[in-house]
Formats: structure tokens, C-alpha cells, sequence
């Protein structure tokens, strides 16, 4: 432990909060920025999203590795590395000119994200005694919540005012405060039982495997669950995990110490932290088409809204890190699960006349479940391990958040399509019926409606249909115009009774339409919503076996501190 005291383990410790909070500060805040890069650049939205996903991607393959390589060669030289490499690549991004050069500096980006984030946990352990870890568990998971929190709103701020490159060099001041705090403040920390030499076949299949599963996850709502692409890579991916443990297995140096996976809380503490993964990111990237799509908040006012989860997150977290750590994680864990499961299924009950109190209560209750899931489990993890292996630990709980993230996202839009396509598709066809069945309206007119219907489902909102007014009033009264100028006298009023009947019908049409389109988009995500509810439950069987009773540190035992020593030669 660091004989740091007082003022300067405090600011030590805010050195590392900074660059953690930036490392994860760039998973939220770009979201809301992409609508004015995707203008800027001109180009289609399925490619800028992989601004977000080449970072989620790189970031969740290089976890577990950046973790060893720290815990071998200095988790605070790491940190500065991965600091450092974080402040250049958010400059380049700013400067970037092409989607091409974003996303290869993003994928850089997420890369250092991965060194960083890993090595935060065992850095900020190593400056405060055990029975201060819970809280400061509690203050890294209120650091993540306060993060995505602010995300969203600091995103679409810095843009408004100044412009999309802002998100990223405001990174740089941070990242530079970070490295100049860490220089002279944090003691270098090493898992002395790892050695020095590299495991390179271990990190190659390890990198293989989850990039297969990761990238199959994230396009698996555009290939399906059926298709040989998403086939292939989940096969590549069992390939890949198979060679890696026959390499752990073989080599007198593994990068990853099989034994960690014999614990059975460490193995409870790591699936707990998939199904929490899944139903945050999954939360806020539904309640944000929600919100947007049905409610027709702006996306700043989504972003605004949805802060509410991470701020009563990181009160909760603050609170329940040290008291998980008194009185044990397992309990706080389990109640966290079933709170979560229980927002998700009641945001099943909103629909489009509901309040915003309505939703924000709901988020708060969400805030509740992962303010005391996060911290505990985080805590429960680094408890039963031996203290050494705290930094690799770390890195296995956040690469099983990224998968979880990424799987929830999969599995919750995979069946808000499913219900898009029964609900929406019985409204377009009801719609159809009306519009062509229309004997006001003119071909052209009904072409419009009939094209904006299309893209109103494919954006999941309703709000098109005041879009699709205006372009048809338009076109009318330009038609109108023509015509009564080469008309005669005597047949000026009859054209114009006669438009004036098409502008009433396209009025009664396409309020039918916004109806019909919103009834069929509140009952998919409430479908969805309550799907997801279900799904989230599978979490507590995991976090009853997430930490010993009473929370007592496992490698107190000398027996299984003989078993990991001899596990390790």
C-alpha cells in the first residue's frame, strides 16, 4: 500500500478518477453528435456508426490484455501510456476530414480506453487500505454514472455552441491534468508473481475470440441470429477461446491464470457484471429512440432526460460501495439485479401521452439498480482474488461489462424488430388500404405519404407525418398556383373548393397515419421493454454465488492461498 497520506492520496486518487472518467466520458458523448457528423461529412448513418462501434470494439478486444501487460511492466507506466495515447488520438479525431480517418483514430482511441480502465482499479487500491476499497469502489462507479451522465448533455452542448471536433479536445486538458497529478503522486504497482515474459499465442487467441464475438454481436441486428455470417463468427469464436486455453494450459506463463476461473464468486461477480453490461447500455439506447421516436424529444432533451439514471447511479454507488464492503456485496448485488429488471419491465406501461415525471421516475429506479450492483460487485471481485491478481481481475470485469453491453443491445433490438415488423407491418398495411383507397387525394400525393410511411418506421418515430404534410402542401400549392393561373374564370372557384378538399383529406389521412404508426411503435417497445425485464432476472441466480457470505476476502484463507501458489508454479 502507498504511504501517500491525506492531501496527496487525495489528489493522487483524482489523477486516476480523471483519466478513468475520460476513458469513458467518449462512450456516451460522441452519441449525440453523430446526426451533425454524419451532415458534415455527407454520408450515410450505418457508416458513422462505426465512430461508436470501432471504439466499443477495439476497447472490449484489448481489455485483458492491457491488464497483464500492466500488471508485467507497471500499471502506473501503463496508465500514463494509455493517457497519453488517449489525449493524441482525441486530437486527431478532432481534426479528422473523413469518416475513414475518424474511425481508424477511434479505434485507436477505444484501444487506449482499454489500457487505461482496467489499471484504475488496482492503482486506486494500491493508495488506501482494505477496509477503504468499498469506498472507493463506491466513488469509481458514482465516476461512471456521473460520466455517462454527462455525456449526452456536455455533448450536445460543446457541439451547439462550438462544434462536433470540441468533444474530443476537450479530452486533452483532462488527460494532460491526469498525466501531470500521476507523474509524481502515484507509487508504480506490479503483480509480482507475473513475470516479464509476453504470452503472445495466449494474446492472440484471446484477441481473436473477442473480436469475433464482439463485432458478431454488434452487426447481428442487420446479419440475423440465423445467418452464416453471425453463424460463422460465433463458431470462429468457440475455435479461438478452445486454442486459448489449450495455450494457457500449455505455457509456464499464462497471460490468464486459469485457477481465477475456480472461484466461484470471482465466476458469479464476472457473469453478474454481463447481464448489469446489457441492461445499461441496453436501458439508455432504447428510452433514447423512446423518447425521441414516440415522445419527440430532441435528442439533447433525451440526453438531458435519460441523466437522471446516472445520477441517482452514482448517488447510490457512492453509498453502497463502502457498505457493501462492511456488510458484503451479495445482498446489495442481488437487490440491484431485481430493481433493474423491475424499471425495464415498467417501462413497458409507458405509451405516447405519458408524462415526463413519468419517465423520469422510472430512469431514478434504474439509477437505484445499477448504483448497487456496479460498486459491490466490483468490490466482491477484487475480494476473492489473491490482492496480486487484482489488476487482471479487473480487466476480466470490464471486458464481461463491454460483452454484456454489446449482447443486451443485440438481444433487446433483435426483438424490438421481431415486434416492429408484426405491429408496424399490420399498420403500414391498414394504412396502404386508407391512402390508396382515397379518392381526394392525387397520385402524387399518395406516392409522398405512402414513401414517408416507410421512413417513418424505419427511424422508429412517428413524428415523419407533420414532415410529409408539409412536402405534399407544398407540392399542392404549387399545383394549384399553376393551374389557376392558364384557368378560366368560370372554373377558378372549382379548382380551388377542389384543393381545398385535398388539403382536409391529407389532414384526416395523415393524423390516421401518425396514430396508427405511434399505436404500432409503443406497442413494439413495450413489448420489448417487458422482454427485457424478463431477461435481466437471469442476473440473480449470478449474484447470490457474486460474494461470500458476510463478504470476507477469500485469499484470507491459507489453504487457498496454497492452492493459487500452487496453481501459479
Amino acid at each position: 500500500m502507498s504511504k501517500l497520506t491525506g492531501i496527496r492520496r487525495g489528489i493522487a486518487f483524482a489523477a486516476i478518477i480523471l483519466g478513468y472518467f475520460m476513458a469513458l466520458l467518449d462512450t456516451t458523448i460522441v452519441n449525440v453528435t453523430l446526426p451533425e457528423m454524419t451532415r458534415q461529412f455527407n454520408t450515410a448513418m450505418d457508416d458513422m456508426s462505426w465512430i461508436v462501434n470501432g471504439y466499443n470494439l477495439a476497447f472490449a478486444v484489448f481489455l485483458i490484455t492491457a491488464s497483464r501487460i500492466a500488471d508485467q511492466f507497471g500499471r502506473k507506466r501503463l496508465f500514463l501510456v494509455g493517457t497519453a495515447l488517449f489525449v493524441v488520438t482525441s486530437i486527431l479525431c478532432g481534426l479528422s476530414t473523413s469518416v475513414e480517418t475518424m474511425v481508424f483514430y477511434r479505434v485507436l482511441q477505444g484501444m487506449s480506453a482499454a489500457i487505461v480502465v482496467p489499471v484504475t482499479i488496482p492503482l486506486a487500491a494500491d493508495l488506501f487500505p482494505k477496509e477503504k476499497h468499498g469506498m472507493v469502489l463506491g466513488i469509481w462507479g458514482a465516476i461512471s454514472s456521473l460520466a455517462a451522465a454527462s455525456g449526452p448533455t456536455l455533448g450536445g452542448i460543446l457541439t451547439n455552441s462550438i462544434g462536433w471536433e470540441a468533444i474530443f479536445f476537450v479530452n486533452v486538458p483532462i488527460g494532460i491534468a491526469a498525466i501531470c497529478l500521476a507523474i509524481p503522486l502515484i507509487r508504480e504497482s506490479f503483480d509480482t508473481s507475473a513475470g516479464r515474459k509476453i504470452d503472445w499465442l495466449g494474446v492472440l487467441t484471446l484477441s481473436a475470440a473477442m473480436f469475433c464475438i464482439t463485432y458478431g454481436l454488434i452487426n447481428v441486428s442487420e446479419w440475423g441470429w440465423d445467418s452464416l455470417k453471425f453463424i460463422g463468427y460465433m463458431a470462429a469464436f468457440l475455435v479461438f477461446i478452445v486454442l486459448f486455453l489449450i495455450v494457457e494450459l500449455r505455457t509456464s506463463v499464462p497471460m490468464l491464470p486459469l485457477w481465477l476461473l475456480r472461484i466461484l464468486p470471482f465466476n458469479g461477480a464476472v457473469l453478474t457484471l454481463v447481464m448489469i453490461g446489457a441492461g445499461i447500455t441496453a436501458s439508455t439506447y432504447l428510452m433514447s429512440y423512446f423518447l425521441t421516436g414516440i415522445l419527440g424529444n430532441s435528442i439533447l432533451e433525451a440526453g438531458i432526460t435519460i441523466s437522471a439514471m446516472s445520477l441517482a447511479s452514482m448517488v447510490i454507488s457512492a453509498i453502497a460501495g463502502g457498505m457493501s464492503n462492511k456488510y458484503g456485496s451479495r445482498w446489495f448485488v442481488t437487490a440491484g439485479m431485481g430493481i433493474l429488471a423491475l424499471s425495464f419491465y415498467l417501462y413497458g406501461s409507458l405509451n405516447a401521452a405519458s408524462t415526463e415525471w413519468s419517465v423520469v421516475w422510472r430512469l431514478i429506479l434504474t439509477g437505484v439498480g445499477i448504483g448497487l450492483s456496479v460498486a459491490p460487485v466490483m468490490g466482491a471481485s477484487i475480494r476473492n482474488v489473491p490482492e496480486e491478481k487484482i489488476g487482471i481481475a479487473s480487466g476480466i470485469m470490464n471486458m464481461s461489462r463491454a460483452i454484456g453491453s454489446v449482447l443486451g443491445v443485440a438481444i433487446l433490438v433483435s426483438v424490438l424488430n421481431t415486434a416492429l415488423s408484426h405491429y408496424s407491418g399490420e399498420a403500414v398495411n391498414k394504412i396502404k388500404l386508407q391512402i390508396e383507397s382515397s379518392a381526394d387525394l392525387s397520385a402524387e400525393a399518395k406516392e409522398v405519404i405512402l414513401e414517408q410511411v416507410g421512413r417513418m418506421v424505419q427511424e422508429k418515430s412517428s413524428a415523419g407525418a407533420k414532415n410529409a404534410e408539409g412536402a405534399i402542401l407544398l407540392q399542392l400549392d404549387t399545383m394549384e398556383k399553376a393551374l389557376l393561373s392558364e384557368a378560366d374564370e368560370s372554373v377558378k372557384q372549382e379548382l380551388q373548393a377542389a384543393f381545398t378538399q385535398q388539403r382536409q383529406e391529407l389532414g384526416q389521412q395523415l393524423s390516421q397515419v401518425s396514430t396508427d404508426l405511434q399505436d404500432a411503435f409503443v406497442a413494439s417497445f413495450s413489448r420489448t421493454f417487458h422482454a427485457g425485464g424478463w431477461f435481466l432476472l437471469l442476473g440473480i441466480p449470478f449474484a447470490l454465488i457474486s460474494d461470500r457470505r458476510g463478504g470476507k476476502r477469500l485469499m484470507t484463507d491459507p489453504s487457498m492461498r496454497a492452492f493459487a501458489a500452487n496453481e501459479d508454479a
